[in-house]
């Protein structure tokens, strides 16, 4: 069989109404097994709550590599989360889905505008919104401009916020994407809300990217040596 058939084979079998229907449904369990399974700590929670207790909705901004752990970080909380219109992005918005977010497709490339008022539409109907900044495809831990202009136009706050744990694998993917090991220590670290302002120009918007990429990496930093420093 030629390479060119088993590629259609596969992407005939990824796009089967059954098999997007089955395999989410396993990841999602998987990923409630596996968070059963650590030992969660929270630092700074008090963040994003303080931002509810005065009324306002959230952008709640990781990186890409920390997405798999990202849907138990908020439980309760109604939540948006923006996933991209890539192929893959079918699968995830399905989980996504199966822990209760509102989904929005959408990115940068595609679909940008009518995921853009989604989002606007989300916040004012109360939701919180999800986003990693850097996703569905990289540059990896390089924030796009999209969650800044959103900040900018609403007046909703950016709280940054990691995950890690102390035994930890991370995949060869261009995201580095990060899996928890069975019964490890794991910490969510959230950072403080970041506010834009309305008037804000383009040079300052860009400005705005660098710091929350500053912020993002700081805390994954933090996230990752966290165990270290406890011991």
């Amino acid at each position: 069989m030629g390479t060119s058939r088993i590629s259609h084979l596969v992407t005939t079998l990824r796009e089967h109404r059954l098999v997007l229907q089955v395999v989410p449904r396993i990841a999602a369990w998987l990923m409630i097994g596996l968070y059963r399974l650590l030992r969660i700590v929270h630092v700074n929670r008090g963040s994003p709550e303080a931002c509810w207790t005065r009324g306002e909705r959230i952008i709640f901004a990781f990186w890409h590599g920390r997405l798999l752990m990202m849907p138990f970080a908020y439980p309760g909380a109604p939540v948006a989360t923006l996933i991209s219109q890539h192929r893959d992005g079918e699968y995830i918005s399905r989980i996504a889905a199966l822990f209760g977010s509102r989904v929005i497709r959408g990115s940068a490339t595609r679909g940008g505008v009518r995921a853009f008022k989604q989002m606007i539409l989300a916040l004012k109907e109360g939701f919180d919104l999800v986003i990693t900044p850097d996703g569905p495809r990289g540059p990896q831990a390089k924030v796009k401009s999209g969650v800044i202009e959103l900040a900018k136009l609403t007046g909703a706050p950016i709280v940054p916020v990691t995950f890690s744990a102390a035994r930890r694998r991370a995949l060869k993917s261009w995201d580095a994407f990060l899996i928890p090991l069975p019964f490890s220590r794991a910490v969510y670290i959230w950072g403080d809300p970041m506010y834009v302002e309305p008037m804000a120009t383009k040079e300052e918007v860009a400005k705005y990217q660098d710091i929350l990429a500053e912020r993002l990496d700081l805390l994954t930093m933090k996230a990752d040596e966290y165990f270290k420093s406890s011991r």
